[in-house]
């Protein structure tokens, strides 16, 4: 066999992306300390009534609120955010940083979104020596700005130098993979059971994308009165696993 029978050679990898993929697969894993393992998200307070109790219910729960809450508010809010951090436009950041604390009216849902978003720019100017996130945590503190889960994300897509839909991606995974892994504390669900729902409603995630990236901002915001009283509750119960 000569040299012309041979395939062409593989075209060389792209440094650039392997870069910002590896950083967005380290953002996504349950290892990355931003303590959102220590939240299930107001679904606590579903099982605890008796709303959310095996895995229908739970799929319910799923594809009628936390998809939605991924369509018409987080995801909007990254792509928002991650435009912003591209300037950056600070005016842009501060107004979504409080637009995303005002969309959640549970205490316990907006201080775990806080917390979240708090450690993870936290963590995106320490480990990548970032000037832009090092900048945006003084900005942040200096105006008051609440921490965002979603603004934290767009803000470490950018130090990675992520393309806006991989970063919209990643925080749909982090979302329902987080939601999930707290399904499986709460509920008699097993992990086949949660990884085929996960598959399952990351399904919808492509479209989901593509339907953010072009909300408004003013059209942003998604609620669900049922998850709010939930979570409100949850802060006063007299036995519970996670903080949220």
């Amino acid at each position: 066999m000569s040299a012309a029978d041979l395939p062409p050679p593989p075209p060389a990898a792209d440094p650039a992306l392997a870069r910002w993929l590896c950083g967005l697969l380290q953002a996504g894993d349950s290892y990355y300390p931003t303590g959102s393992y220590a939240h299930s998200f107001g679904l606590e307070g579903l099982v605890q009534l008796g709303v959310v109790r095996d895995r229908a219910t739970l799929r319910d729960f799923v594809f009628r609120s936390a998809l939605p809450a991924l369509r018409h508010a987080e995801l909007p809010l990254a792509a928002h955010a991650w435009h912003a951090f591209g300037g950056p436009d600070w005016t842009a950041v501060g107004e979504l940083s409080l637009l995303s604390s005002a969309l959640r009216p549970a205490r316990e849902a907006r201080l775990a979104s806080e917390n979240i978003g708090r450690q993870r720019a936290e963590l995106v100017a320490t480990l990548h020596a970032s000037p832009l996130a090092q900048d945006y945590l003084h900005r942040a503190a200096a105006a008051g700005w609440p921490a965002s889960s979603a603004l934290s994300a767009a803000l470490e897509g950018r130090v990675l130098g992520a393309p806006l839909p991989a970063v919209l991606a990643g925080v749909a995974y982090t979302t329902l993979g987080a939601l999930l892994a707290a399904a499986m504390k709460l509920l008699r669900l097993g992990q086949n059971g949660a990884q085929s729902l996960l598959t399952e409603a990351l399904a919808a995630a492509p479209d989901l994308i593509a339907a953010a990236v072009t909300t408004p901002r003013d059209e942003i915001g998604w609620f669900n009165p049922w998850l709010d009283i939930a979570a409100a509750r949850h802060e006063s119960a007299d036995a519970r696993m996670f903080i949220s």
